[in-house]
């Protein structure tokens, strides 16, 4: 069964808020899993609090990212917020570093798929926006493998991400809306 996450856009005065995850070290839009009893509003608001310290009020839907094939299936709900208190911190475990970037000096080592996502954030795409990220790799990876990572020294997980999932190829396709990048 393919997993249910959220993703923040957290835009401040020209800015938009990333995380930088603990495991892989890449660079991320606020994001977790939807818990039992939770809508997908209420985990994004919860996670983005978790994650980086602020709380925030959605302020738009960006669209839905649907990721298939090679990793494990993920369909994300991407929302569009703003600041409305609390300080920013990382998140031990998770997050070891949250910052506002500009949106014209935005990280290359992004996690898979956000680059896309930032950029619809970005432009104002908004109401209604399904993207199917389809994911081609060399082998396939599972969730025990990723989560069995959690115990590897740092340069062992860089090292998988590199080669297993920064190396993946993401084939997009706007299913319902327009996306930033579509004609």
């Amino acid at each position: 069964m393919a997993g249910f996450a959220v993703n923040v856009a957290v835009i401040h005065e020209n800015q938009i808020l990333l995380t930088q995850r603990d495991d892989f070290e890449v660079w991320c839009l606020p994001s977790g899993g939807v818990e039992e009893g939770e809508s997908a509003a209420q985990a994004a608001l919860r996670e983005t609090k978790e994650e980086t310290g602020l709380e925030v009020e959605l302020t738009r839907l960006v669209g839905v990212y649907s990721r298939l094939g090679g990793l494990p299936d993920v369909h994300a709900v991407l929302f569009a917020a703003r600041v409305i208190g609390g300080e920013i911190k990382t998140q031990p475990g998770e997050t070891i570093d949250v910052r506002f970037f500009a949106f014209d000096d935005i990280p290359e080592d992004l996690s898979l798929g956000h680059a896309q996502r930032i950029e619809d954030a970005i432009r104002g795409v908004g109401g209604g926006v399904a993207m199917m990220q389809k994911v081609e790799v060399d082998r396939e990876v599972s969730l025990r493998e990723i989560a069995a990572l959690r115990q590897q020294p740092r340069e062992v997980r860089r090292a998988f991400y590199r080669e297993a999932i920064q190396a993946a190829r993401l084939v997009e396709e706007t299913e319902v809306g327009a996306a930033a990048n579509a004609v």
